[in-house]
């Protein structure tokens, strides 16, 4: 089988979902970044769920966070969380009280006024993402949403969004760890750039 097609397909299809997200997104993006800044400056941390690929995204996220995100630009750790990564506490819930309530459970647990809680989904419709969500607006949490298709019912809960302009899983994913780098460089200058 011949992938050259299929390949210059994929990786076009990429490149202008992007260029779209630039278009329509960029505005946004930037204020979803300053949001963040905003809450480490305040000493507040970041909690991100999502599942599946958007579970490793949240991971990716965080990591990015606590440990850097450019080697080249020394900063102290940022405390950032993402809620997927404990096994006990992913099945006890699931088993418990519902996997559509544990990310719930943990933002409770965890989170408090001052926090912002980003939740990533790609159709905007997880259950337990909208449930995190939903938690974090009783507890006082800035809530951001880091959304594809159309925002669906997480969109209306959020402080502030991207809404990748996609139905394609994959590529709102590729778009959804950019806008990550992206949020990660902007805290970096913003807190720690010396001019």
């Amino acid at each position: 089988m011949d992938f050259n097609n299929k390949v210059s397909k994929i990786i076009n299809s990429s490149i202008e979902l992007k260029k779209k997200v630039l278009e329509e997104c960029k505005n946004d993006i930037i204020l979803c970044g300053h949001k963040l800044a905003e809450i480490f400056r305040k000493g507040g941390k970041i909690i991100l769920c999502g599942n599946g690929g958007s579970a490793a995204d949240a991971q990716h996220i965080a990591a990015e966070f606590v440990i850097r995100y450019r080697s080249s630009f020394p900063r102290p750790a940022l405390p950032a969380l993402a809620l997927s990564v404990d096994p006990s506490i992913m099945t006890a819930g699931g088993n418990d009280i519902g996997f559509e309530n544990t990310f719930a459970r943990a933002v409770e647990a965890y989170g408090k006024a001052g926090d912002a809680l980003i939740g990533i989904s790609t159709s905007g419709n997880s259950e337990n993402v909208f449930k995190a969500m939903l938690k974090a607006k009783e507890l006082g949490i800035i809530s951001i949403g880091l959304l594809g298709s159309e925002g669906g019912k997480i969109a209306d809960l959020c402080d502030c969004k991207v809404i990748v302009p996609s139905y394609d899983t994959a590529r709102i994913q590729e778009s959804h760890i950019m806008i990550g780098h992206i949020w990660c460089q902007m805290v970096e200058e913003i807190l720690f750039l010396k001019e």
